[in-house]
């Protein structure tokens, strides 16, 4: 394999990988909850079938390993990106069919399950491909801008085309489906683009050692059984699994609840202005936030900074009810959502600083993986409930058990056990 192949410029690749990682997370999590509010889907619904998409970042922990053991890295990544590709048009189609609720869900269940395997394959290709680890420091910040930047795309740009063609359109369907076949076309030209410009590591191929079945068994059973075995597994457990708690539930309702009439107790936003609050004002609140954290806890580390962190994410929480209560301009809303994504980037720091932490040792990329499969199930659960739950309540008392849940955030992270130094990390499923 020639040189000029093999160490080809990550800036070439880095940064439209990591911006088709973002996308189809984002679209899948946060985007499909605003579309099916427009197709007058109730809370209940929403929440309920957009939290089961969050399984396959759940339990991709447990297919993983065939990502190394068949085909290359390269492979994956280019073959996921033209799955996902293929099922933004089969939305885009299914939108105007009678079953589109159940047809367009089964197409975002493959898209997730695309886009998880592509997060396993583009991060371990990255390692291989970018090998020089003074440059891969370099290029985590490149990778972690380029998720934002795919974040604001997914939740902004193309919230507001949607909202732009509702409104001219006058026709929710054909608004979602033009919407969702731009996303096709970008993400064939990803696919086509990353088949001839991703580089071809040597390193990159399949697994050559023992693929036999109670090998890849013993493999799993080992990492489990030492995952479960570190000292204060049950108190960490509990932190990953409830320190995003009051988020899991607000995260599911921010966007039906900016959308929802007065009258209903919502903000009466058209779709384009929550693209703009959340997608745009949000996501820059959360990105300054992050990296405000990123910089205090490289000064002091983690146990310097926990509770500090544990406040930001949890205080802010209370914009939404002041939202509720009030009803303010629309100005005063972005700068509500721009204070809680802002206090959200900062604490979520610390909970990444943790899994990081907890993983060292024997095992570690695997053990990590498990961290962040407790992660997504500390999401979709509550996630799952939360529109049942609003719709019980109302929005205004919704929002006061959230701030009210705000001390299980506390309490769990009373117990966590911090005795190593850390070290920082941007992660891009923020």
């Amino acid at each position: 394999m020639s040189n000029n192949v093999t160490k080809r410029s990550p800036w070439s690749w880095v940064p439209s990988l990591y911006f088709a990682e973002g996308l189809p997370y984002v679209v899948v999590m946060a985007v499909s909850v605003i579309m099916y509010k427009n197709f007058n889907l109730t809370n209940t619904e929403i929440a309920f079938y957009t939290g089961w998409l969050y399984l396959p970042w759940v339990i991709k922990p447990l297919w993983s390993p065939f990502v190394d053991l068949f085909k290359t890295k390269r492979w994956w990544i280019t073959t996921m990106q033209l799955l996902v590709g293929v099922g933004f048009a089969a939305i885009a189609f299914t939108l105007h069919l009678p079953y589109m609720i159940e047809l367009s869900l089964a197409f975002f269940w493959i898209m997730a399950f695309s886009s998880a395997t592509h997060d396993i394959a583009a991060d371990g290709f990255y390692l291989l491909a970018v090998p020089d680890k003074d440059e891969q420091a370099l290029f985590v910040g490149i990778r972690s801008t380029f998720y934002r930047i795919s974040t604001i795309a997914g939740q902004g740009l193309l919230v507001l085309l949607a909202g732009y063609l509702i409104e001219t359109t006058d026709n929710v369907a054909w608004a979602w489906s033009i919407t969702l076949t731009v996303l096709a076309v970008l993400f064939i030209a990803l696919f086509l683009y990353h088949k001839f410009v991703l580089p071809q590591p040597a390193t990159d191929r399949a697994t050559s050692s023992d693929n036999s079945p109670r090998a890849i068994l013993g493999g799993f059973v080992k990492t489990f059984v030492t995952f479960f075995k570190k000292p204060y597994a049950l108190s960490s457990i509990l932190f990953m699994l409830l320190y995003r708690l009051p988020e899991a539930l607000l995260v599911k309702m921010t966007s039906p609840f900016l959308l929802d009439p007065i009258e209903n107790g919502g903000m009466g936003l058209t779709t384009m202005q929550v693209g703009v609050a959340t997608g745009t004002v949000g996501v820059i609140g959360l990105t300054l936030g992050g990296i405000l954290g990123g910089v205090c806890a490289s000064h002091g580390g983690l146990k310097r900074w926990l509770w500090g962190m544990v406040t930001a994410i949890s205080l802010p929480n209370i914009v939404y009810v002041i939202m509720a209560l009030t009803h303010p301009q629309l100005w005063v809303v972005n700068a509500l959502i721009f204070i809680e994504q802002f206090g959200y980037g900062f604490g979520f720091t610390a909970y990444m600083l943790f899994l990081i932490h907890y993983a060292e040792g024997e095992s570690t990329t695997a053990h990590y993986a498990l961290c962040t499969a407790f992660m997504a199930m500390g999401m979709m659960i509550p996630g799952m409930a939360a529109g049942w739950l609003q719709e019980q309540l109302g929005y205004l008392n919704f929002f006061i058990v959230i701030c009210a849940l705000c001390i299980v955030t506390a309490i769990v992270s009373c117990f966590i056990k911090l005795d190593k130094p850390d070290n920082t990390v941007q992660n891009e499923n923020a």
